[in-house]
């Protein structure tokens, strides 16, 4: 069989590199996140007592590790051995996966939009559910740091939402030391200090509200939320298009590839006549190849 049989039926190398390429790192990257997460619960013992995952009345932070990990694992896998085994079935999972977590993320910034009273008073509760989970988790109580550092915001619309906490509430009965105060992250920063003051917040929920906030930052992490992306909408808006015309790219290029393989296929089948002229051996040849 000559190769002029099949000329204008191949399977663009460029393409099925690039695929390959470009999913291999999604792929080594997604294997480091859960690496990541299981790492972090091995420290923290939850591997050992699988039960502990549940136990947390906020949310644990190595979910999202694990979550956004083996997402990327599972589309990493199959557009990286789809592309260099020229398998079609991986390579269409791979599109309609991709394609899926694109309507997901379509879907939810419009109803973000439509209901964002709703999406509001959901983020309130999330916080405060973290509020009252602080102590319980060492990833949890620094990401609550880090967001309330990042935005200069204590609890979810002000620090007396740190009363939820056992330890931070100002009941009689509390015996704690941190009665009555905030983590040290809800604390104004002085620019001269290098050493972070851990026990700034003692106490301070006891003063008058005209001096809490010489010592604290007031406003909610809900209100400076908003805040922060109506100052960066151009940037979070950005980010977003990017993502999905990545998403798109990705989806185009591997159903343009998973087309060549099919025309490459279709042109290697053989019609019934030349079926009974070839020899048998023949038609174990491989059916794709790239140009």
């Amino acid at each position: 069989m000559s190769g002029n049989h099949y000329k204008g039926h191949e399977v663009s190398c460029c393409i099925k590199y690039f695929i390959f390429g470009f999913n291999i790192l999604f792929w080594l990257l997604g294997m480091a996140l859960v690496g990541i997460g299981l790492w972090a619960w091995s420290e923290k013992g939850v591997l050992s007592n699988i039960s502990s995952i549940t136990d947390l009345g906020g949310l644990d932070p190595v979910w999202l590790f694990m979550v956004v990990g083996g997402v990327m694992f599972i589309l990493g896998f199959a557009g990286c051995i789809g592309a260099l085994r020229e398998n079609t079935f991986l390579l269409k999972f791979f599109s309609v996966f991709l394609g899926i977590i694109f309507f997901l993320e379509l879907t939810t910034g419009v109803l973000a939009f439509v209901f964002k009273d709703w999406i509001k008073d959901q983020l309130n509760l999330f916080i405060n559910n973290n509020i009252r989970a602080y102590r319980d988790d060492i990833d949890l109580q620094n990401l609550i740091d880090f967001t309330q550092e990042y935005w200069e915001c204590c609890g979810a619309f002000g620090a007396d939402d740190w009363n939820l906490n056992i330890y931070f509430n100002c009941t009689d009965g509390n015996p704690s030391r941190e009665k009555c105060g905030v983590p040290f992250s809800c604390c104004t920063k002085d620019p001269a200090e290098d050493v972070i003051n851990t026990q700034c917040g003692y106490d301070v929920r006891a003063k008058l509200d005209s001096e809490q906030k010489d010592y604290i930052n007031v406003k909610g992490c809900v209100p400076q939320f908003e805040k922060w992306l109506q100052d960066n909408l151009t940037l979070v808006a950005g980010i977003f298009i990017g993502v999905a015309l990545l998403q798109i790219f990705g989806i185009c290029l591997a159903q343009n590839l998973v087309s060549d393989i099919e025309a490459v296929r279709d042109s290697w089948a053989p019609s019934p006549l030349s079926m009974r002229r070839l020899p048998l051996h023949s038609s174990k040849k491989s059916l794709a190849y790239c140009s």
